[in-house]
């Protein structure tokens, strides 16, 4: 496959091409019972990760996105990683789109001296989970997230990244 990847901010103008890549993948292909209105971050990204101190990062691929990952900043040096996906037929190590995407993002908390990442998954997601742990984050109980990580419903797996900036 002949592609050229390119990592770059989204803002309010991508919304629709967000909500199209999470939804499906959320509802469809993992059967979470989520749904935009339990999403309202979808529909303002700017003041709902650019605001915080975040970003919202998207992967093209010939002008095209097919992935997404995004962070809030909370507690003024710690980060909650969101919106990770990546289109099912652009998913897996010959394209390295989830890695690029989190390294991305990592780099971004270094040049914002945010030194830890935390995020919620669900339990079924076990690919996502390997791929986290991979990268360097343990799970952590419920209970011993920051106080302003911004729980999402359907999350029961929790995992941080502290950086070594």
């Amino acid at each position: 496959m002949d592609t050229s990847l390119e990592i770059t901010p989204l803002d309010n103008a991508y919304c629709e091409q967000i909500i199209d890549i999470i939804l499906p993948i959320q509802q469809i292909e993992f059967n979470v019972p989520v749904t935009l209105e339990g999403q309202p971050d979808l529909l303002d990204i700017e003041s709902n990760y650019h605001q915080t101190g975040g970003t919202f990062l998207g992967a093209k691929i010939d002008g095209e996105l097919v992935g997404t990952i995004a962070l809030i900043a909370i507690d003024g040096k710690a980060g909650a990683l969101r919106k990770m996906f990546v289109r099912k037929e652009y998913r897996g190590k010959e394209l390295g789109i989830a890695q690029r995407l989190l390294d991305e993002l990592i780099a971004y908390c270094r040049l914002q001296d945010i030194t830890a990442i935390y995020l919620g998954t669900v339990d079924m997601l076990k690919a996502a989970h390997r791929f986290y742990e991979k990268n360097g984050f343990t799970q952590l109980a419920k209970q011993n997230l920051p106080p302003s990580f911004p729980l999402m419903g359907a999350d029961n797996i929790f995992y941080e990244r502290h950086l070594n900036n």
